[in-house]
Formats: C-alpha cells, structure tokens, sequence
C-alpha cells in the first residue's frame, strides 16, 4: 500500500465488515509540545514509561523528578504522517508499539518503526479527551488494560472507550531550554524573512537514509513562537521525477512569488540525486515544480547535486550555490527558474563538504558552509569572505561547533538572517536531538550571530 493510500484508510478507518467498526476518525488536532496524557476513567494516572515498557501509574505533585519525567512527553510531528503525531519521551526515545505492546525504543527510522510509532487523534469518550489510533493498524487504538499499554482491536463498548480515552493536560516536568524551536525531528534549516514574519523551510527528519518525502513550512514574529503551516510541498504527489529524499529546501521571494529550491530523487531504480525548483503565490505554499524536470541534474557537474541556497545582491542578481564534495554558483535567470550552464563556477575553499549559504554585510561577502559528514559529531560550520557572489574567497575559520558539556553535537547545515533595520543577525541550524540523537535524529535550533569590529563573525555559542 502506497503512502497515501494508507493515509486514507487511516482517516476513514475502513475495516473489514466482520468486525466492529470505530467512528472514524476525526480532524482532530493536538498541541505540539510537552504533554502529560491523564487517564480519563482512572483520573490522576497518567500514560509513562516504567523500564522501556509504557504503562498507566499514579502521578502527584509529591511524586519522585524521574516519575514525572517519565510521565512527560513531548507531541511532535508524526513519524510516519504529518497528518498524525508521534510521543518523544525526555530521553529521546519514542513510545511505539511492537507485537501490539506499548514500549520505549530509539527510533531507528524505518517504515515499520515510523508506523509503529506514530498514532493518529480521534474524539475520546468524554469532551476534551482523545482517543489514539495506530497509524498502520487503524481498527487498533492505544488503551490501558490491568494499567498496562496496548493497541487493541476497537470495540464499541463503554469500558473500551474509557480505557482508550486521554486527557492532555500540562506536562509533569515543563520544557526548561529554548531549542529546539520546532518540536519534533527536523534538519538543514533555512530561515528567511517574509513580509513581517520568519519563516523555517527544514528536512523532514527521523528517516532511515534521509528518505523524508515532503516539506512543511513553521513562521513565527519573534524566533520563539512557530506556527506549523504544514506540509508545502510532497515529492511522491508533487513531482514527477523524485518520491524520495526531500532535502535542505530554501526558498525565496521574487517578481512577486516564492521560489523553492530542493534536491530530491527517486526511492528506487536510479536513486541519484537532483535539485529542482518550486513555485507559490504564498511562502506557506502549497508549491508546484516548476518544471516538471531537475534544474540541476546528477552528474552535471563534480560532486552531489544537493543544498540548494539563494542570495539576491543588492542589485537584485540572485545567485544559486548547491554541492556536496564541490561548491557551485551560478547567476539565475530574471525567471528564477533557469541559467546559462556556462556561466557555472566552482567555489574552492578549504575542507568544504556541503551545506552552502552566502549573505553580504557592510559590502563584505560571506560564504558560509558544513565541514566533516553530517553522522559526525564534528559536524561543523566555517566561513569564508570575499569582494563578490564568485569570491575570490578567504577562509576565516570554524565558527559554529560541537558543545559537549551540554550533550549538543554535530552542529551544522546552517542558514542566518538579518532582523530588518537592525544589525542584528540570528543563525538557524540542526544538532543531533538533544539527548539520544544521531545523524538521523536531528533538532532545528536558533542563536544570535554577532560580529567583531574588523568583521569577522564571532564565535558561535549553541545553547539549550
């Protein structure tokens, strides 16, 4: 079954007729962000972990901090559907189901765990309650049995319908640290700035390989707050030449539209990578591809054809940049959606590995860009100035890098923007998820960039 062939018998819940059949399953939507999930027939017992297995257990103001933890879990994007969401424990790890049994594992991004782990919202047995449905069982929900976690074939009883049914409440041990500032598994940030709001075009991540299908869109006014605008742009419906590897988009305003630059490619048969560009009369989208083909094909030139970034000069030339293993720039057409190929240089700079991005300040240059494999906790950002788009450029040094003392590694892929009228500058960038996170379990984060009188960028300091 195709993935959207699944989504739809998860909303409609269709299920053979030799069994009761649920309601279906409502629009319903839940809150992103720490939760605690009480019990709605057994009020004051709360849905936990108790050694990796998921359970209903007694929770008060007097419990033990590790109860509490326990008994708190952040709802993020769902794993397997942005339709539907998924539970992040403090550790890191996700509550999914295995052999019908609620527990505690690493995601390791696969389509089975995806599934497993991702639970779709439907009205509960009392106003304000929820019911939760498994995304790849959808005649199962998540309920308590002898205080125990299961998913359970439905049936249309009271008894039933309380034990699948929770309330979200406020969470037991509330959020203290500032990032990431989209909950949930995401990567390879681009921030910008659109018509009083700042928006996050990131990778869908949580995938084995980075396969993530589709890209959604988050804008907030102040850097803090992020609306979830959903996805933009699905490269299974959506394009015709990738249904797989939706990487690093970036997206810019020009001649009165947005232009969304992504790389992509196909999830069998010739899996080379591609970038394309996309078109909307709004930065939340929905996007079309603009040219029903790759804008820049594997092959065309050294290295991966991969992170794509926009700068427009203060003349209004845009410039495209994109690679991996080799740094590309060329000058775009007025249409934004073409160039001269040979009008294409190659941008030599010490231990570049991907993840382009370029601004101007004060009439300097910066060519900003990842160093070492993004599986790697040296993951890191370094920068390079120069006198134009092309350069000639000079290396300047790491400016963004790990902090182990905090647990945050692998900081890189970046993107920065300018808060407008200001000299000040903001940098947004992923780490590995803080804390169990890796190559594939990557969080977007945001900190302040500042600069030295002579210019040079300041060093750095990720946070929490």
């Amino acid at each position: 079954m195709d993935r959207r062939a699944r989504l739809l018998a998860v909303s409609s819940l269709v299920l053979a007729s030799a069994i009761t059949l649920p309601p279906s399953a409502s629009a319903a939507t839940l809150p992103t962000g720490a939760r605690s999930l009480e019990s709605v027939n057994y009020p004051g017992r709360f849905l936990r972990h108790a050694d990796y297995l998921g359970r209903l257990d007694p929770v008060t103001s007097g419990s033990s901090a590790q109860t509490k933890s326990d008994a708190t879990f952040t709802v993020v994007n769902g794993l397997a559907s942005p339709s539907c969401y998924s539970f992040q424990a403090a550790n890191g790890m996700f509550l999914r189901h295995r052999d019908l049994r609620v527990r505690l594992e690493a995601n390791t991004g696969t389509p089975v765990f995806r599934e497993d782990a991702t639970f779709c919202p439907t009205d509960g047995s009392v106003a304000g309650s929820v019911s939760l449905v498994s995304f790849n069982f959808p005649d199962r929900r998540l309920r308590h049995r002898d205080f125990e976690l299961w998913v359970e074939t439905f049936q249309d009883t009271e008894r039933f319908r309380a034990d699948s049914s929770f309330r979200l409440t406020a969470p037991w041990t509330p959020k203290s640290t500032k990032g990431p500032v989209i909950p949930g598994l995401f990567a390879d940030p681009h921030i910008t700035y659109f018509n009083g709001r700042y928006y996050l075009y990131p990778t869908t991540d949580g995938y084995a390989s980075w396969s993530s299908p589709y890209y959604k869109a988050f804008s907030s006014t102040d850097l803090v707050n992020w609306t979830d605008h959903g996805v933009i742009l699905d490269h299974g419906p959506d394009v015709s030449w990738a249904d797989n590897s939706a990487w690093a988009p970036a997206v810019v305003a020009k001649n009165g539209r947005y232009y969304l630059y992504f790389s992509g490619g196909a999830a069998s048969g010739d899996t080379a990578k591609h970038l394309g560009v996309a078109v909307s009369d709004s930065p939340t989208g929905p996007f079309r591809d603009a040219l029903g083909k790759p804008l820049v094909r594997a092959g065309a030139y050294s290295g991966q054809a991969i992170d794509p970034a926009v700068f427009t000069d203060d003349n209004g030339q845009s410039y495209l940049y994109w690679g991996s293993g080799a740094a590309h720039v060329v000058p775009l057409n007025a249409d934004m959606v073409s160039f001269d190929p040979a009008a294409v240089r190659t941008i030599t700079t010490p231990n570049f590995r991907e993840g382009s991005f370029v601004f101007k300040r004060n009439g300097t240059y910066y060519f900003m860009w990842s160093e070492n494999d993004t599986r790697d906790e040296n993951y890191q950002v370094a920068y390079a100035t120069g006198p134009s788009p092309f350069g000639p450029w000079t290396k300047r040094g790491v400016v963004l890098q790990k902090r182990l003392e905090l647990g945050i590694k692998g900081t890189g892929h970046h993107s920065v923007v300018q808060v407008p009228g200001t000299d000040t500058w903001h940098i947004a960038y992923h780490r590995f998820a803080v804390p169990g996170g890796n190559g594939t379990n990557r969080e977007v984060t945001v900190d302040r960039m500042t600069f030295n009188a002579d210019g040079t960028i300041a060093p750095i300091v990720p946070t929490l």
